[in-house]
C-alpha cells in the first residue's frame, strides 16, 4: 500500500512510503511486541536501558499538559498583574528553555494590552544591546528560565539585566526546586519562583512551566493549547490490551522515524505552513538532542527551499505539517513523505505531544536513550577552559574552498554561525547555504551560537559522521563590545571562547569541522 491514512483526534497522518513500507512496518511490529507504548506510558525506563540513570527521572514531560492545565488559571492571573504594569518581557534562557517560547511568540504574538516578548539567548554583543535598547526596565519584566539554574549565558544575562533594573519585583524564574537560580531569586526577593516538575528534561518541556509561563505573558490561549494536547494524549495512551501497531499515530510515526534512519535516510526534513514555520526551531532540538549520540541518529533539517529538497531526495525522509507550498513537487520527488494536518495553530499543543512521543520511540528503535545528552558539556568545558585562559589561541581559519572540498555526496553542509542571528549577516548565511548545498547537490541545516550547542550541537558531535561543519563567527565592531557584570570576560569574548570550544569540541569528536572567514563567505 503505498498511501496509508490514520487518524486521531487532532491530527491525521497521511503516509507515502514507498520503498520504507516494510521496514517502517517491520519497526512498528518491534515496538508493539516490546509493548513500547504502554511501557513508555508506564515510566518504565527500562523501555529504552537497565540503568535509570538520565531516564528514569526524564519521563515527567507526560504529565505536563495535565499539571499545566491545573496551574493555568493561577499563571493567567500572575500574567494579568505583570500586564498592568510592564510593556515588555524579556525571556532569558538557552534551549528548552527558550526555544518553545519563541515559538510561542512568533506564531502568536502578544495579545491586545499583554507585553511584547523577548526571547534573548545569542551571547552576540549586538543582538544583547538591541533588546537592551528596546526595553525601558521601569516597564520591563525579566524572566530567567533555567532547569539546572547553572546555565552561564542564562546568568550573564541576568546580571546585565540586574545591574540595569534593581527592581526584584520586576523579576521572576523558571527553574527546577532546590536549583542556585531559585535561591539567587529567593535571596534577592524576586516577584515570583516558578518551580517546574524536576523529571523533564529541557527538550521536552515545551508544555510545562517553562513554555506555559511565557504562554500567559503574552495571553496565548493556553487552554486551547493544553486542551489539543490533552486530546493528542488520548489517542497516544496504550488502549489496554497490549499496544497497536496500526492504531497507534504515535508508535507509527516514531516508527518510520527509526527505520528511516536504520535504512539510510536519516536527514528528516520537515516543511511547515507558513504559519507555523517557527516550530520547526524547537523540532530541530528535539530530534537532534534526542537521537544524535554514538554516531547514529536523525538529523532534522528545516527551513530549506523545496527545490533544494526536491534535488537531493536520496537520503531523506520528508514531513509537512500543514498546508504547505510546493507539496506537489515534494509528493513527485521520490523520497518517502508523511503529510501532517493542522486544522488550528492551537494545535501546536498536539503536535508537541506526538512529536515528544514519536522521537522517543523512534530512540527504542534506534537502541539510545533519547533522554540524555552525552556530548553537550564537552563544548561548555572548552569554552570554560579558553574564557579562563589569560590569552586563549583564536583557531585556524580554513580557505573556504578546502572545507567545502571535504564535502562529498551523501554528506551534509551544517553551517555553524556565531553572529548576530537578526543581522543582514544572517540573511548572507540562508543564501549561501542554499547556494552552496545546492551547488555541491547535498542538504544543509543553519544554526546559530550559541543557541544551536544547546540544540543540534549534541548531534554534531555525537551524531552520523556525515555531517560536515562549516564555522563562522564574526567579531565586534569598535565600541560594540559589551561587558558582562561580575565577570573579567565580556559578551564579546564569550562568543568567541563558545565559538573556539565547539570547533575544538567538534574536532575532538573525530568531525569533519572547519572556521571560515565570514568575509569570504559575504564575498561570495
Amino acid at each position: 500500500r503505498r498511501v496509508g491514512e490514520r487518524s486521531c483526534v487532532v491530527i491525521t497522518a497521511r503516509y507515502h512510503l514507498g520503498e520504507l513500507e516494510t521496514a517502517v512496518e517491520a519497526a512498528a511490529v518491534e515496538l508493539a511486541a516490546a509493548d513500547a507504548v504502554t511501557r513508555l506510558w508506564g515510566r518504565d525506563h527500562t523501555l529504552f536501558q537497565e540503568d535509570p540513570a538520565d531516564c528514569a527521572n526524564r519521563l515527567g514531560w507526560l504529565d505536563s499538559p495535565t499539571e499545566s492545565s491545573d496551574v493555568w488559571d493561577g499563571l493567567v492571573a500572575f500574567a494579568a498583574e505583570i500586564a498592568g504594569e510592564s510593556d515588555d518581557v524579556v525571556l532569558m534562557g538557552m534551549g528548552g528553555s527558550s526555544l518553545f517560547p519563541e515559538v510561542l511568540t512568533r506564531t502568536f504574538g502578544s495579545a491586545e494590552g499583554f507585553p511584547n516578548l523577548h526571547v534573548i539567548d545569542s551571547t552576540d554583543p549586538d543582538a544583547v544591546r538591541r533588546v537592551l535598547d528596546a526595553t525601558d526596565p521601569a516597564r520591563t519584566f525579566h524572566v530567567a528560565s533555567s532547569k539546572s539554574g547553572t546555565t552561564l549565558e542564562t546568568r550573564s544575562h541576568l546580571d546585565l539585566f540586574w545591574e540595569r533594573s534593581g527592581d526584584p519585583d520586576r523579576f521572576a524564574v523558571i527553574t527546577d526546586p532546590g536549583s542556585a537560580l531559585g535561591e539567587l531569586a529567593r535571596a534577592r526577593g524576586f516577584r515570583h519562583v516558578f518551580e517546574n516538575n524536576p523529571d523533564i528534561g529541557g527538550r521536552y518541556a515545551a508544555l510545562s512551566l517553562f513554555g506555559m509561563v511565557p504562554a500567559a505573558l503574552i495571553d496565548a490561549d493556553g487552554d486551547a493549547i493544553l486542551e489539543a494536547a490533552l486530546d493528542m494524549a488520548d489517542a497516544l495512551e496504550p488502549l489496554g490490551d497490549g499496544d497497536d501497531a496500526d492504531g497507534n499515530i504515535g508508535l507509527r510515526l516514531g516508527a518510520a522515524f527509526g527505520a528511516a534512519a536504520r535504512a539510510g535516510r536519516d536527514q528528516l526534513t520537515i516543511v511547515l505552513t507558513p504559519a507555523l514555520e517557527s516550530f520547526g526551531l524547537w523540532l530541530e532540538q528535539l530530534v537532534a538532542e534526542s537521537t544524535g549520540k554514538h554516531g547514529d541518529g536523525i538529523i532534522p533539517i528545516v527551513g530549506e527551499p523545496i527545490p533544494d529538497v526536491c534535488a537531493t531526495p536520496d537520503r531523506r525522509l520528508l514531513v509537512t505539517i500543514g498546508d504547505v507550498e510546493g507539496i506537489a513537487e515534494l509528493r513527485a520527488s521520490g523520497a518517502p513523505l508523511i503529510e501532517l494536518s493542522l486544522e488550528e495553530l492551537h494545535d501546536v499543543g498536539a503536535q508537541v505531544l506526538l512529536w515528544e512521543v514519536a522521537v522517543a520511540l523512534a530512540g527504542k528503535v534506534l537502541g539510545i536513550n533519547p533522554f540524555d545528552q552525552p556530548d553537550v558539556e564537552a563544548a561548555k568545558a572548552a569554552a570554560r577552559e579558553l574564557l579562563d585562559a589569560d590569552a586563549p589561541p583564536a583557531p585556524p581559519v580554513t580557505p573556504l574552498a578546502d572545507a567545502l572540498a571535504a564535502i562529498g555526496p551523501g554528506d551534509l553542509l551544517a553551517v555553524c554561525a556565531f553572529v548576530d542571528p537578526g543581522s543582514d549577516v544572517a540573511d548572507d548565511l540562508e543564501e549561501f547555504r542554499s547556494s552552496t548545498a545546492r551547488r555541491l547537490g547535498v542538504a544543509s541545516t543553519l544554526g546559530f551560537g550559541p543557541r544551536f550547542l544547546h540544540s543540534t550541537g549534541q548531534l554534531h558531535k555525537g551524531g552520523p559522521a556525515s555531517i560536515v561543519v562549516v564555522q563562522v563567527c564574526s567579531d565586534p565592531a569598535d565600541g560594540h563590545d559589551l561587558e558582562i557584570p561580575g565577570q573579567t570576560f565580556t559578551f564579546g569574548a564569550f562568543k568567541a571562547a563558545q565559538a573556539a570550544g565547539d570547533l575544538a569540541a567538534l574536532h575532538a569528536s573525530g568531525h569533519r569541522a572547519f572556521r571560515v572567514s565570514l568575509e569570504e563567505i559575504s564575498r561570495g
